[in-house]
């Protein structure tokens, strides 16, 4: 399958695409913190620089997206029908790298938990942000 885009442009749209400061990434963080509940931000000395540290709960909160990091079952994490190997090696990649930096953080003691993109559309946004902050707070 041809791409819609050229060189370039692909080139352009995919150098838009951040790892960090995501807008799913920011929202929790503001949840979070108009909560009260204080934190590092993609801190690189955790395994999988998670996107929110709260060291008062031991716990650490991985925002992913849907189609980067493969959510199963997900409407949204559908594989692209261009570059099939390269996608998959990528996407595959990302999950494998995933379960093992959870692997490494619970070994440390940490509490992980991971709350996906499509859990945040408005639909379920509230509900979400709320579970999180009582699964949260009732770790300690």
């Amino acid at each position: 399958m041809v791409d819609k885009f050229s060189k370039e442009t692909r080139s352009y749209v995919m150098s838009r695409i951040r790892g960090k400061d995501t807008k799913p990434e920011i929202l929790v963080r503001s949840y979070l913190f108009s909560k009260g509940l204080r934190f590092r931000k993609n801190d690189r000395r955790y395994p999988g620089s998670p996107d929110v540290v709260l060291p008062k709960y031991n716990t650490v909160v991985f925002v992913h997206g849907c189609f980067w990091h493969l959510h199963e079952g997900c409407k949204y994490a559908s594989m692209p029908k261009s570059n099939v190997d390269y996608w998959e090696k990528k996407l595959y990649g990302n999950r494998e790298r995933d379960e093992r930096n959870r692997k490494q953080l619970e070994e440390m003691g940490w509490n992980v938990i991971t709350v996906w993109e499509c859990e945040l559309k408005k639909d379920k946004l509230e509900q979400t942000l709320e579970e999180l902050y009582a699964q949260i707070t009732s770790e300690l």
